[in-house]
Formats: structure tokens, sequence, C-alpha cells
């Protein structure tokens, strides 16, 4: 094998398969594999153009008849919360959020365990293992962290003071903050964690001097995924690249 051969990053097609957002609809992906040195600057590159992260791999839809799957990544310096984002803010002023380093722990399985348990237990991760989410952290060749989000220490014992609540699996670019996934106790699901994550992302990225916050994919008509359109300004990728949408 040449040196050129080993640094061309390879690309694959996958078969079809049911679509999650979209019912009737069969998704296929193209994806490559994020390994070694180059794996970094490549990471950058393809989310620039699209891909997502998902261990050592990266991807993107290559589907032949739609194209609902929008990459969508927030204006870090132009954002505003709505006001409705500043109440969930306020609601969770007792949560403090830690970034560490992308180990793994008994605890943040818990917390990943209960929420596919009771959002996604007939999806593709239902059967995961305390060892499928070890490597679903740690098999990463780029800069990657997590965020720890818990109760502050000082409240009272009902409501679990100092409890880990949330979670998100980070990786940091060389222009933004691409959240990996990222889940929650379900016992707090009024507190709307969800949206006080991507906050606390776009928080983190102003003061990392950075200047996007990088959301995934944002696909019209999916219920799951419109809560993304939400955090404005945003960029979107359309066939002529990055388009900024305030509505």
């Amino acid at each position: 094998m040449t040196q050129h051969s080993r640094d061309t990053p390879q690309f694959y097609l996958t078969a079809p398969s049911p679509c999650p957002y979209l019912p009737g609809k069969e998704e296929r992906k193209v994806f490559t594999h994020l390994v070694g040195d180059r794996a970094p600057g490549l990471n950058d590159l393809l989310t620039h153009g699209g891909f997502r992260r998902s261990q050592s791999i990266a991807y993107r839809p290559a589907c032949e008849t739609c194209r609902a799957c929008i990459s969508v990544r927030v204006v870090v310096d132009d954002f505003e919360p709505s006001r409705s984002m500043r109440r969930i803010a306020q609601r969770n002023a007792d949560v403090v959020g830690e970034m560490r380093a992308a180990v793994p722990s008994s605890e943040q399985y818990s917390v990943f365990r209960a929420y596919l348990d009771e959002r996604h237990r007939d999806g593709g991760m239902a059967d995961m293992t305390v060892l499928d989410y070890a490597m679903m952290v740690e098999d990463s060749h780029v800069e990657t962290r997590i965020v720890e989000y818990r109760l502050r220490p000082e409240a009272d014992a009902a409501r679990r003071g100092g409890a880990m609540i949330a979670v998100a699996l980070t990786d940091i670019l060389s222009d933004g903050l691409s959240m990996v996934y990222s889940f929650f106790e379900p016992d707090y699901e009024a507190r709307s964690l969800g949206t006080l994550m991507i906050l606390d992302h776009i928080e983190r990225a102003r003061k990392m001097g950075l200047p996007y916050v990088y959301l995934g994919y944002w696909v019209r008509g999916s219920r799951k995924m419109d809560y993304k359109s939400r955090f404005l300004p945003q960029e979107r990728l359309m066939s002529q690249g990055w388009m900024r949408a305030e509505m």
C-alpha cells in the first residue's frame, strides 16, 4: 500500500434501510473511517461538508430520492435565546455542567440506559450494553469531551443534590463544538434538558472563541428533529453551501 492510498479516505455506501425520521422512506449513508493522525483534520473537513461522527466513522445521508436531512449549525456570536429558552435556563439555575475528558463511567451509563429505555426502547441503540457505551465514548480519534450535568450539591436531598441528570458527548472542532450525542435522566424531562444542553454549548463555544455549534441534522416534518430549527440564527447546508436562516 502506498503512502498516498493510506492517506486518502475510502468512502463506502450502505444498503437501504428504513428511515428513522420519515415513515415510509428508506435511507442510505455514505461513510468513511476516521483513524490515525489524519482523523482530526478529516473530521473537520467532513463536518463542514455535512458529515457526522459516530465512534471512528464519519457518515452522511446519501438517499436516492430524498434530501430532507439538512446539517445545521448555530451562529454563536449572533445567537439570542428566545423567551422560552430564557425560562428554561432560569428553571435550571441549580444545574451545573462540567466538561471533562471523554472517559465513560457507570453513572453515565445509568443515565444513558434510563434514557434509552424511556425514549428509544425500539431504536437501533436499545440493546447497547455498558461495553457498547464505553466504545461509543472512547472510540474517537479526534478531540472529544464529555460534559456532565449535575444538580448543584447544595440542592436539598429530595432533589438528589449532586446527582448526574444529563450528559453530552462533544467534539471540539477548529471552528466549533459538535454535539455528537446527548441524553438525560427521563425523570427530569419537564426541565427541557435537551434545550439546556444546547444553550450551555453555545455559551461554552462563545467563551472558547468558536463561531459555531453543530447540531447535526434537521429534518423538516420530523417531530424528534424539529427542535433544532428554534436555535437562531443558524446556518443550514444547502446545495449552494452554508446558508443563513433567521426563522
